[in-house]
């Protein structure tokens, strides 16, 4: 019984160089580049336009990273194919961003301004003053970066005003029952 995630191939888009040499695998693509090493107990090679991991074992530890390992090599391959993007809103009266330099500046309601620097291989797009683009080619440093940019002002349930995800539903709460 072997991971079933693990199992499948990743296709190799056109434009994308895979190698795997001594246990790394590394992927360069138009959006970058990116590596990565290959667990103990995984190995890889590239067939006929696709990368295929075999584990050595079939214990519940090694069929665990054979899947992990699968996950975060088609992430890859699609980071530096594509890249990946969070879009997120800002809801709410007076708040808005702006570009400052490389990073962002956020009024939110506080008494003062909050500056997000974005880390190496993440860029940001504003649209309008009411949303932010994060993009890069590794989706975990996207996710987070989104995530942190959220936590500075998180929705809340009953205006629903803050930052939010574009697809993200705030459930609303009713307010004080008047007489």
């Amino acid at each position: 019984m072997a991971s079933h995630i693990g199992k499948l191939p990743v296709a190799i888009p056109a434009g994308v160089d895979v190698a795997i040499d001594n246990g790394t695998f590394s992927a360069k693509g138009p959006k970058g580049t990116d590596s990565y090493v290959l667990p103990e107990g995984i190995t890889g090679k590239i067939e006929d336009g696709h990368i295929i991991l075999t584990p050595e074992d079939d214990l519940r530890p090694t069929r665990a990273r054979h899947g992990l390992s699968r996950s975060i090599i088609a992430s890859m391959v699609q980071g530096v194919h594509e890249g990946f993007s969070k879009h997120l809103m800002i809801v709410g009266t007076g708040y808005r961003v702006v570009a400052k330099g490389q990073g962002l500046e956020f009024f939110l309601g506080y008494s003062h301004t909050i500056t997000v620097n974005p880390p190496e291989g993440i860029s940001f797009e504003l649209p309008n003053a009411n949303e932010v683009i994060v993009r890069g080619t590794d989706k975990q440093v996207v996710g987070q970066v989104a995530a942190n940019i959220r936590k500075l002002r998180a929705p809340e349930p009953y205006k629903g005003k803050g930052i939010k995800y574009a697809d993200e539903h705030i459930v609303r709460k009713a307010g004080k029952a008047g007489k």
